[in-house]
């Protein structure tokens, strides 16, 4: 009788066991509530739905597991298996994804997507394998305009002022060619850099203009949407390579379905967070874009390695 205890007890065990979730980390430096916070709960509900449970997706928000290239570099090593980052600190790692964060590259946000979802756009996402890293898909991150402790309207305004930057050189060369100063640091850091005057301003889309609260000690906002620069969702690819096939399908079309979601959510808060921030006292100013586009076009002879990138996204139709 107590043979057969231990055995039943050891059987337990071994089925608890066998029957005990992978778990999974995902990583972004947004908040609760950010679109694409939810957009990847959302797939990792999804993935854990569809493999009974196999998976199950821990995300960790707020920075909490570092900055975005800190983040990247943990992916690679297989610390993190799944992180939401921008492209922009993605350029450092493999060179060619920084095409996205040239200035004034896409037409409109119907163009944007055309070329995120074809040919350009997936072949960059499938080159992430060249430095260790599965690109499952793109979210819409909007475009990226100036808020400043001063009045922006026109190129000349932003002469000799510090802006912050994502840590991205292409970024930097930006600022330069209005006549700024590109500081790059994480978003964490970004609201006392402003408030004691270690920069003037900064660059985001207005959600995170909004979320960070940064209307707060920048209370102008120029739209100028200077860059749509996408977000993306990477996965270690030492842990996909040990996936079957049917599970690397799953998570793609998780991946996938949890693209709608995020674009869903992000046009409500890019509508909201405008409003809100107006509200608060932001004084929001559409300039002539044209002006800074023209102030910007010596970029484009910088950067003569995204020239056919460059190209191919100019004739997506």
């Amino acid at each position: 009788m107590r043979k057969f205890f231990v055995f039943a007890i050891l059987v337990s065990f071994v089925l608890v066991t066998f029957c005990a979730p992978i778990v999974l980390k995902a990583s972004d430096v947004h908040n609760e509530g950010y679109p694409t916070v939810e957009a990847i709960k959302m797939m990792g509900k999804t993935i854990e739905l569809m493999t009974n449970g196999k998976y199950k997706i821990e995300v960790y928000v707020g920075g909490q597991l570092g900055s975005e290239k800190e983040v990247i570099e943990q992916t690679i090593m297989g610390a993190i298996h799944i992180a939401r980052v921008s492209v922009a600190p993605l350029q450092p790692f493999y060179d060619p994804i920084g095409v996205y964060a040239m200035p004034y590259l896409f037409r409109d946000a119907e163009h944007y997507w055309k070329v995120l979802e074809g040919p350009v756009g997936e072949q960059l996402l499938k080159d992430m394998e060249k430095i260790g890293l599965i690109g499952l898909c793109y979210y819409d991150a909007g475009a990226r305009s100036f808020y400043t402790k001063k009045p922006v309207q026109k190129p000349e305004d932003l002469k000799g002022m510090k802006i912050r930057v994502q840590q991205n050189a292409i970024m930097i060369a930006l600022m330069g060619a209005l006549g700024a100063t590109g500081v790059p640091m994480g978003p964490e850091e970004i609201y006392t850099a402003i408030q004691t005057g270690i920069v003037d301003g900064a660059e985001n889309n207005p959600p995170s203009y909004y979320e960070f609260r940064h209307f707060e000690v920048a209370p102008y906002y120029c739209l100028d949407g200077h860059t749509r620069i996408p977000e993306i969702v990477l996965i270690n690819k030492a842990f996909w390579d040990k996936l079957t096939a049917e599970e690397k399908l799953i998570f793609k079309t998780a991946a996938i379905a949890s693209v709608q979601y995020e674009r869903l959510l992000w046009n409500q808060w890019e509508e909201s967070a405008l409003e809100a921030v107006k509200k608060a006292g932001a004084q929001v100013f559409v300039p002539d874009v044209s002006a800074f586009q023209k102030a910007v076009q010596s970029m484009y002879d910088k950067y003569p390695q995204y020239k056919e990138l460059i190209q191919k996204i100019q004739a997506t139709k």
